[in-house]
């Protein structure tokens, strides 16, 4: 293979500034169809060289493509500061629009990338550019404020945020593009203590002072005028180009992997759009290294593995047929069912066979810790009960595994026994099963509650028990309250209803299905500091008494897509 690059191109954007690009052109004498990645990250980073999530550039370029790869605005040797989002989706368009008018390329265009590099894809679809034909994104997100910002259920990704935001702001730095203090930021990212720890949540100067876009953030918390601006998935109707989605079921961004996938299906601005989605899930979580399958407390076996999968020839495919015209013969969704660790073809997502079935929480009101009374049940429950747990924002439910970046720990499906030891986790648990029992889709929690604070958290997880103990999380999501019962008045009972994301899993013989609820996930979610007010403002906390209810009069419930098949 021969082809030639040239990383020295400025392109022109219509305010003036000219953003760094790089360029992989086949050998021969063109025009080419080109495909477009736009990063924060370093568009000459090794990471777009044989990076598995991603397509190869190598692979790409033999298949006859040209590949740019460009700097965003504020990052690498494009100028300017950093102000995440603000210029995304012109600077896209524009690109877009320079490349369709260089004579290499013959005027088809796809774009690719995974995370931020999705970000700034969808928000250039949002806008139009004449010549985008197609675009794989991979661990990404439509809607900022549902992921990765904040989240369904409203509260602060707080960990995931303050993370990424650090290691920014230290860019934003080290490129002299923002005052800041280097070392500040620094210990921030060596002790998650001192990053996650200090309240108020806003009291951040240091992280604020090197990007401002931080007290953005935080002014914003709820899903307003700001996020809905970001929400390219709302402007569906304006997207006419078919997208490839790459997910994986426990990457921060799944949820929107699919939202993205199921509203494109229904709403897409042009036939193509709607017939040409395509959606691969793996057991996967979204930092490097979390690709291979393999987890400390799970093995998903070599098929498990992002390589196995053979993600780059499943984009080529696609990028063949919606550029190129040529055939595709592809599924349109292919998941990796757990469980039974295997691959498996379906026709759309969710799947249409989905059968939604409610299973109640029971007990006699002692379901604290895995060692209580609390029951999981296909049957509605015959007697009214309630659980009492105390929530202590001081002293809230440690995150361990799920759909985060690594805190000090690792994404992915680590073992819960440690959490629910503690007396503030209720535990519903069915018995052993005697037969498989197939979850895939969405999973919702329907919760009826009371505290004695006028506003707190809930939280919930689906978790597989397995016959040696181990209680592997499946999925996860919360609630603050403000948003679904307003301001809570002691004694009353409120229904909530959590987001609890999508997962596909076989329950084996042997194992049992649990559901975990609490009132904190932290640093997974800001800690509600039970006092009403303006959470990241507040010092102060107050202890909740918080109450589930559960029985014929309030029918607490998880409602599990179930799938039956000989």
């Amino acid at each position: 293979m021969k082809f030639s690059v040239d990383t020295e191109f400025r392109v022109p954007m219509r305010d003036g500034v000219e953003l760094a690009t790089s360029v992989w052109r086949p050998d021969g004498p063109g025009p080419f169809p080109a495909l477009l990645v736009r990063t924060p990250y370093g568009k000459d980073g090794a990471d777009l060289y044989g990076n598995q999530k991603l397509p190869d550039v190598f692979a790409l370029v033999e298949a006859g493509y040209a590949v740019v790869a460009q700097d965003v605005r504020g990052t690498g040797q494009s100028p300017e500061l950093l102000e995440p989002h603000r210029h995304d989706g012109e600077d896209g368009v524009d690109t877009l629009g320079w490349l369709a008018a260089q004579p290499w390329c013959d005027g088809n265009i796809g774009t690719w990338g995974g995370s931020y590099m999705g970000f700034v894809q969808w928000q250039a679809a949002a806008l139009g550019a004449p010549a985008l034909r197609a675009m794989s994104t991979a661990m990404t997100s439509a809607d900022l404020y549902r992921a990765p910002w904040y989240s369904p259920g409203g509260a602060l990704s707080l960990g995931g945020f303050y993370t990424w935001a650090s290691l920014a702001a230290l860019g934003n730095v080290r490129r002299g593009a923002a005052p800041g203090r280097a070392g500040e930021l620094m210990a921030g990212l060596a002790d998650s203590e001192k990053l996650f720890d200090p309240l108020p949540v806003a009291d951040r100067s240091a992280l604020i002072e090197a990007l401002p876009w931080v007290r953005e953030v935080l002014d914003h918390p709820e899903r307003d005028a700001y996020w809905e601006n970001l929400a390219a998935i709302d402007r569906a109707a304006s997207i006419t180009v078919p997208a490839f989605h790459l997910g994986g079921w426990y990457d921060l961004f799944l949820g929107e992997t699919v939202r993205a996938y199921t509203l494109m299906r229904q709403h897409g601005g042009s036939e193509a759009a709607r017939e040409g989605q395509r959606l691969v899930i793996g057991p996967w979580g979204h930092p490097d290294g979390a690709d291979a399958g393999l987890f400390p407390d799970r093995s998903f076996g070599m098929a498990g593995s992002i390589k196995a999968a053979a993600v780059t020839d499943s984009q080529l495919q696609f990028f063949d047929h919606w550029i190129r015209g040529r055939a595709d013969d592809g599924p349109r969704v292919r998941i990796f069912v757990m469980g039974i660790d295997t691959w498996r073809d379906e026709t759309d997502w969710p799947l249409p066979d989905t059968r939604y079935t409610d299973y109640h929480l029971t007990g006699d009101g002692r379901a604290n810790t895995a060692r209580g009374d609390g029951r999981l049940t296909a049957a509605g429950p015959d007697q009214d009960a309630s659980d009492v747990f105390r929530y202590d924002p001081l002293d809230p439910v440690p995150t361990l595994g799920g759909n985060i970046l690594p805190l000090g720990g690792f994404a992915g499906p680590a073992d819960q026994s440690e959490i629910e030891n503690r007396s503030d986790v209720l535990c519903y648990t069915t018995p052993e099963l005697d037969r498989p029992l197939e979850v895939t889709g969405p999973v919702e929690l329907v919760l009826h509650v009371s505290s004695s604070a006028p506003d707190t958290d809930f939280t919930g997880k689906l978790v597989d028990v397995h016959p040696d103990g181990r209680a592997l999380i499946l999925c996860e999501g919360m609630c603050r309250t403000r948003y679904q019962a307003d301001r809570m008045v002691p004694g009353d009972v409120y229904e909530l209803r959590l987001d609890l994301n999508v997962t596909s899993n076989v329950f084996l013989p042997g194992h049992r299905l649990r559901l975990e609820v609490s009132s904190s996930n932290f640093p997974r979610y800001d800690r509600n500091t039970n006092t009403g007010g303006v959470i990241a403002e507040e010092a102060r906390t107050v202890v909740a008494i918080n109450q589930v209810h559960h029985g014929p009069a309030h029918p607490s419930r998880l409602v599990l897509p179930i799938i039956e098949r000989s």
